[in-house]
């Protein structure tokens, strides 16, 4: 998995490629991390993403958290295929997280 990140003033977009799975989703949170501090608004582009495990969305949530405690809730995913949207929709992670395909 790769994460190529783009800051345009104070939006930061963050597009990955590849699986977000246990092996790959601390190196995407440790990233996310390292980057927002600073950022109004983020968004991550899932084009590139074929599959994300339980571990990629408590990645997820981290990030989200500390975007929120740094208060700004503007986190957004886009480019998310279908099938990625319907495991967002099993687990009520649709709930959660602001996602445009």
């Amino acid at each position: 998995m790769t994460v190529e990140t783009i800051l345009n003033d104070k939006q930061l977009t963050a597009k990955v490629d590849g699986r977000i799975d246990t092996l790959t989703a601390p190196d995407l949170e440790k990233q996310l991390l390292a980057a927002i501090d600073g950022v109004e608004a983020l968004i991550i582009d899932f084009s590139g993403v074929p599959y994300i495990s339980s571990a990629g969305f408590r990645s997820l949530l981290v990030v989200k958290k500390k975007m929120i405690a740094n208060n700004n809730d503007n986190m957004k995913l886009i480019n998310v295929s279908d099938n990625i949207v319907e495991i967002f929709e099993e687990t009520g992670f649709i709930d959660i997280f602001d996602i445009e395909k």
